[in-house]
C-alpha cells in the first residue's frame, strides 16, 4: 500500500510542519487499525503530566516547552535551554496523598545542534496491606501475618533532539522502557517511541508530539503461586499472562509570546490531544477520532517570577435530572527563577468531577550557564 506525502518547497516552513503532522496522523491511524481491540486507557500514568510549569499551564506546553522537561512534553524542545547541562526534578502527592508521583531528568547539549536526555518517572502507592495470609492454618485471624506491598509504574526515557538546517525547526524523539509492578504478584515490561517537532517564527511557536507512535507494548506476567490458593477459595479469576498495548496519541500545539512592557511578557498556548481509539468524553468526540483541547497562559516579570494558569479535561456529564452540564479542570501555578535555580509550583485539580487539589513542586538547575544564548 502506498501512502501519499505532500512534496513541499523548502522555503515554506509551516507546510513542512503540517506535512510532519499529516505523516504522524497517517501512521497513528494505520497502527490503530491493526489493534482495534486494544484498551483505550493503558499506561495512563504517562498522561498525568510533569513539572510545575507544564501542570500550571494545564499541559498546554507542546509548542512552548524549551527546558529539560521537554523530554516528557515534546523532545524537540530539549534544544531550548541555554546552559550546558540542565537537571529537573519533581515530587507530588496525588489524591489526598494516596499516590506519589516523582520525576527526574538530566539533559545536556552534545554541541550547538544536538541534545540528549535521560528521565525517570515513578507513579505508585506504597504500604498497601496484604491480607492473603490473614487467616492461619487453624482458621484464626492473626494480624501479625499482615504484610505490605507497593504498586508502582516506572518509565525510563532516553531522549534526543536536533536542530534542522531550517532556521527555527527542531526535531526530537524518545525511546522509553516501561516497568509496572504489583508487589510480588505481577509485573510488566514494555517499550515504545515518541516523535516531536517544534517550529519558531517571530512571536509564534508551533509543536507536534506523536506519543507511542508505533504503539507501546507491555508484557504482563503473574506469580500465580501466591494467588492461586486464596483466589480459588474466594471464587476470583486467576490472572493469565497477557500483552497490553498503548495506542498512539497525536498532540498539536500553537503558542504566541509577546511583550506587554519592557519587563512583562505574556504567552498563551492552545493544544489539542488527538486520539484514534473511538469516542471519548471530550469536546470533539467521534469514531475513531476524538479531540481534547486544553489552554494555558504564562505571565513573566523580568524573567524572575512567573504566573501561570490553564484549563483542561473539558467534559460533559449527565446530571441526576437528566440534563447535561460542562465541567473542566482549572490549574494555576507560580514560578521563581533565582540565578541558575528555578522553583515551580502548581495547584492542579486532577479530578474533573470533584475538587481534589494536588500540590506539585519541581526544581530546575542550570549548570555551566552560557553568558549569552546559543
Amino acid at each position: 500500500m502506498v501512502y501519499p506525502f505532500v512534496v513541499l518547497d523548502h522555503n515554506n516552513l509551516l507546510m513542512k510542519l503540517l506535512n510532519l503532522v499529516f505523516s504522524a496522523s497517517v501512521l497513528s491511524c494505520i497502527v490503530t487499525t491493526g489493534f482495534a481491540q486494544a484498551p483505550k486507557y493503558s499506561n495512563e500514568f504517562l498522561s498525568i503530566g510533569i513539572g510545575g510549569r507544564g501542570m500550571g499551564m494545564a499541559g498546554a506546553v507542546v509548542a512552548s516547552s524549551d527546558d529539560a522537561t521537554s523530554a516528557f512534553w515534546n523532545p524537540a524542545g530539549l534544544n531550548g535551554f541555554q546552559s550546558n547541562v540542565q537537571i529537573s526534578a519533581m515530587h507530588s502527592e496525588l489524591f489526598a496523598g494516596i499516590a506519589k508521583f516523582d520525576y527526574a531528568t538530566l539533559a545536556t547539549h552534545i554541541d550547538d545542534k544536538r541534545t540528549i536526555g535521560f528521565s525517570i518517572i515513578r507513579f505508585g502507592t506504597d504500604d498497601i496491606p496484604n491480607t492473603l495470609d490473614l487467616v492461619d492454618g487453624s482458621g484464626f485471624i492473626d494480624y501479625s501475618r499482615i504484610t505490605s506491598f507497593s504498586i508502582a509504574d516506572y518509565s525510563f526515557i532516553f531522549s534526543y533532539a536536533k536542530k534542522s538546517s531550517v532556521p527555527g525547526l527542531d526535531f526530537g524523539g524518545n525511546a522509553k522502557i516501561i516497568h509496572r509492578k504489583v508487589g510480588d504478584f505481577g509485573k510488566a515490561w514494555g517499550f515504545g517511541f515518541d516523535l516531536g517537532a517544534q517550529y519558531k517564527k517571530d512571536k509564534w511557536r508551533f509543536g507536534v508530539h506523536a506519543k507511542d507512535v508505533t504503539s507501546t507494548f507491555n508484557a504482563w506476567s503473574y506469580n500465580t503461586e501466591l494467588l492461586e490458593e486464596t483466589f480459588t477459595k474466594t471464587g476470583n479469576e486467576i490472572p493469565k499472562n497477557t500483552t497490553e498495548i498503548t495506542l498512539p496519541k497525536l498532540i498539536l500545539g500553537a503558542a504566541y509570546k509577546w511583550n506587554l512592557s519592557k519587563k512583562i511578557t505574556a504567552l498563551v498556548e492552545v493544544d489539542a490531544d488527538m486520539t484514534f481509539d473511538g469516542q471519548r468524553n471530550v469536546v470533539i468526540s467521534s469514531d475513531p477520532l476524538s479531540i481534547d483541547p486544553h489552554f494555558g497562559f504564562e505571565l513573566g516579570y523580568s524573567e524572575f517570577i512567573f504566573l501561570r494558569g490553564g484549563v483542561q479535561n473539558i467534559q460533559q456529564v449527565k446530571n441526576f435530572d437528566g440534563t447535561k452540564s460542562t465541567i473542566m479542570q482549572p490549574n494555576i501555578g507560580l514560578g521563581i527563577k533565582i540565578g541558575k535555580l528555578t522553583i515551580d509550583y502548581a495547584l492542579a485539580n486532577l479530578s474533573s468531577t470533584e475538587f481534589l487539589p494536588s500540590n506539585i513542586f519541581s526544581l530546575k538547575l542550570d549548570i555551566n550557564k552560557h553568558s549569552s544564548p546559543k
